[in-house]
């Protein structure tokens, strides 16, 4: 007499609702360390920015600007609008840096992999923040969103007001490593 048959659960229907919920999974695991993960980020991009022009152009001290990164960053306490300003922040530098007026100067595989990583990273960032988007609850000139859209005006300006030379570019690459150590 054969044995009868054993049952076996269909997992035919649960599948495909596991499958829609593994992205959301993984994003909300990724976005659990944002922090570990930013500064290991930043950590590569100082490398990459060091690795992109290892020396300066010499006699470079004429365009030696202070353009001091915005002090109302270093008072945002929620994690939220931190991230949102970090967001906000990489988000200018892959602009300013995907120039097409970069000098000659600069390493191309290390200045792609800068930007690949900067892409990747906001997308990230993008992922783990709300699509309605966070807002800063301060307004007027201690606005950070506002603070961070003149910096990168200013440094806009500097690379006009220099002519995109590679001096200029150098204390742009010197800006972007500000950032790196401050976010």
């Amino acid at each position: 007499m054969p044995a009868p048959a054993t049952r076996h659960p269909c997992l035919g229907h649960g599948a495909p609702v596991l499958l829609l919920l593994l992205p959301a999974l993984a994003a909300a695991l990724g976005c659990a360390n944002l922090r570990t993960q930013q500064s290991t980020f930043n950590w590569d991009s100082l490398q990459l920015l060091k690795d992109l022009a290892p020396s300066s152009p010499p006699s470079c001290a004429q365009h030696d600007e202070p353009l001091p990164f915005p002090d109302t960053l270093l008072a945002i306490h929620d994690p939220q609008q931190a991230a949102a300003a970090v967001l906000r922040i990489l988000q200018h530098l892959f602009t300013t840096l995907s120039n097409e007026t970069i000098p000659a100067h600069w390493d191309t595989h290390a200045h792609q992999q800068l930007l690949n990583q900067l892409h990747n990273q906001i997308q990230h960032l993008q992922q783990c923040l709300p699509r309605d988007g966070t807002h800063f609850k301060s307004q007027g000139p201690r606005n950070p969103w506002l603070s961070i859209t003149r910096y990168f005006r200013r440094i806009q300006d500097f690379l006009r007001t220099h002519h995109h030379s590679p001096c200029a570019w150098d204390n742009v690459r010197l800006q972007a490593h500000t950032c790196f150590q401050r976010i």
